[in-house]
């Protein structure tokens, strides 16, 4: 937002200044790839954390959980996204009410702001959980060979 400020009050003193978006993408993708790092290493270090720690029967329970919440989000959040989307698309054509009517102002303003929420609900949240489950469960496979030997399950014998 300061960037984005401080290029608009530059295009207010130099007509002739042209926008730097390298710069907002730049600040934009370095805040998201930062704040990733936490989730990223949640997904990856809870599988090899239980298995050196409870050992594979654990892991394996652990990826019962992890599939079956896993798919079961990302079919809502696709499914919700999707009818969200519709919806707006719905009232958009007028078969809910007509344009004309006093009401399809506030319908349609509804209507948007669940598309705000339902886009990314279909298009990113779905598709991000289907990468959760793929990887929990193939850094459970690479390290199964750690959790079923001694090193695996020192808590639980």
């Amino acid at each position: 937002v300061v960037e984005v400020r401080r290029q608009f009050q530059e295009m207010k003193r130099n007509p002739h200044y042209a926008p730097e978006y390298e710069k907002c993408v730049q600040i934009s993708t370095r805040a998201a790839l930062k704040e990733m790092i936490l989730p990223g290493m949640m997904v990856m270090l809870t599988p090899i954390i239980t298995g050196w720690l409870f050992g594979p029967r654990a892991v394996a329970g652990l990826l019962a959980g992890i599939l079956v919440s896993g798919v079961q989000m990302a079919t809502s959040s696709a499914n919700a996204g999707g009818a969200w989307d519709n919806a707006k698309k719905y009232i958009e054509k007028e078969s809910l009410v007509p344009k004309s009517s006093p009401q399809f102002k506030d319908i349609k303003a509804a209507a948007v702001t669940g598309d705000t929420v339902g886009d990314p609900m279909k298009d990113t949240s779905g598709p991000s959980l289907n990468i959760l489950v793929k990887l929990s469960a193939i850094l459970s496979l690479v390290f199964g060979g750690f959790f079923a030997s001694d090193w695996g399950g020192i808590l639980i014998s």
